[in-house]
């Protein structure tokens, strides 16, 4: 049996990001998305990624950036991972000397094995719901029956997760991890310490064998 993995993204403060971390995230994101509403400048980010604990990723999320938005955050901001979250190519986020993921959104008739095959050097792949204006964070949840059994490469699933179904979706899609954001918020960009800590053990706690 394994424990799943969690992903707080949407850290916009020091504050969260320890708060996170004790309570048990493994990974952080940092969205630099200036649309968004848990956008972070890189003074901002560089703040939260100095305090952040080692053994939990500090991840930057990015939506179809230029490659010089890339360098200049990397340049100043201490990150892990990278995390796509437009139609980036393989060649264009594979540039930047940091392991990366990509997201896609559940657009209906996705096919999902060809996107993971266009993208071979991803560590892995985060599901979430599809917007047409929205690139993440819409609080919405995908169809679960869409969730691949089978994939080369570790699965994260994300979009409307919270406290009251995050057990629920794990059973069902028994993901590598859980990502979520507006689901622990007590306002947009900040997050409510008690709602992280009880994401956190109810989908540590939800076991299953991957």
């Amino acid at each position: 049996m394994t424990a799943i993995r969690v992903k707080i993204c949407g850290i916009t403060t020091p504050e969260d990001a320890l708060a996170s971390c004790a309570a048990g995230a493994d990974a952080l994101g940092l969205v630099f998305y200036p649309p968004s509403s848990r956008f972070v400048t890189m003074p901002q980010a560089a703040a939260i990624a100095a305090v952040v604990p080692p053994f939990v990723q500090r991840v930057g999320l990015f939506v179809n950036p230029s490659s010089d938005e890339v360098e200049q955050v990397l340049a100043s901001v201490e990150l892990d991972l990278l995390q796509f979250h437009g139609s980036e190519a393989a060649a264009f986020c594979e540039q930047f000397s940091r392991p990366y993921i990509k997201a896609l959104a559940m657009k209906p008739g996705l096919d999902i094995q060809a996107e993971m095959a266009a993208h071979p050097q991803a560590r892995g792949f985060l599901l979430d719901a599809y917007h047409p204006a929205k690139p993440g964070g819409t609080g919405e949840v995908f169809d679960w029956a869409h969730f691949p059994k089978l994939a080369p490469k570790p699965l994260i699933l994300a979009g409307g997760l919270r406290v009251e179904n995050v057990a629920a979706a794990i059973e069902q899609c028994r993901p590598y991890a859980v990502d979520v954001s507006g689901g622990v918020e007590s306002a947009p960009g900040r997050k409510s310490v008690e709602k992280v800590r009880a994401f956190i053990q109810r989908a540590k706690s939800t076991e299953v064998e991957l």
